[in-house]
């Protein structure tokens, strides 16, 4: 079976974020990718009162890296995106044309939370954001202390549409055993649905999209291996996700990790 390496959440546009810090560290980060395997990466610098990448400056920059990649001889498809901070005025700023759906023909946005709680609106805020077609993509929950400490307001998240990526590191055991036990019960009780790398630059948060999908298929067979692949190709191409019953994560099969 050929698996095909997208790659939906990385931070390779120079100069925009904590990610490359400019157009050398971009090349060397798109090298990387293709050595990884990834032939397809969304570039989704982060949105947030830090980083505020709007839309415009993002297509701009994303159509920059592919003439870099060209004049370099390099064959990978960058796609346009964002890395978006929850925040109450997100439909006002969606509306106004300075958010993106992930490939910007998508009607999906990556959605980021702190790593330390979960807003109280935000049940709201994705209701909202579902009755203007949208649904969210949840980044890396497994790296949020919230849902580590109570699994259930993820499972109730998602048990309403929203989607979630796990970080290939997280697989990997880069962040410690209890948060890739997590990721592990996340996809055994199908509330995974995409892999990312989170790919920051070639050295501490690198692209490790391969390495994460053997350990899948080591760990859940290469029956989960390929949904996640295919839903990322449904992702950039627009079209509806697969999606599967998500089951709550039993206390008896939760590992208190505080």
């Amino acid at each position: 079976m050929v698996i095909k390496m997208i790659d939906i959440h990385t931070h390779v546009l120079p100069a925009l974020d904590d990610g490359a810090k400019n157009e050398d560290e971009s090349l060397l980060m798109l090298k990387a990718a293709i050595k990884d395997g990834i032939r397809t990466i969304i570039a989704t610098s982060h949105y947030h009162p830090r980083f505020l990448n709007e839309k415009a400056d993002i297509l701009l920059w994303v159509e920059n890296l592919k003439k870099i990649a060209k004049e370099n001889e390099l064959v990978i498809d960058i796609l346009p995106g964002q890395e978006i901070k929850l925040f109450g005025e997100l439909i006002d700023v969606y509306q106004s044309g300075k958010l993106l759906t992930m490939a910007d023909q998508s009607t999906h946005l990556l959605i980021e939370f702190s790593s330390q709680h979960i807003p109280h609106y935000t049940q709201r805020l994705f209701y909202e954001i579902g009755m203007l077609g949208i649904t969210p993509i949840i980044a890396h929950p497994e790296r949020n202390l919230a849902f580590l400490k109570n699994p259930t307001k993820l499972y109730d998240l998602v048990k309403k549409g929203a989607l979630t990526q796990l970080t290939a590191g997280s697989l990997l055991g880069f962040y410690g055993k209890e948060i890739r036990t997590f990721s592990d019960q996340l996809i055994e009780a199908e509330m995974a649905h995409f892999i990312g790398t989170d790919a920051h630059n070639i050295t501490t948060r690198p692209f490790n999209l391969g390495q994460a999908y053997e350990q899948v298929t080591k760990q859940h067979g290469i029956r989960y291996t390929s949904y996640f692949s295919e839903n990322a190709q449904k992702l950039i191409e627009g079209q509806p996700i697969y999606t599967n019953h998500p089951q709550p994560i039993s206390k008896k099969r939760f590992i208190k990790f505080f």
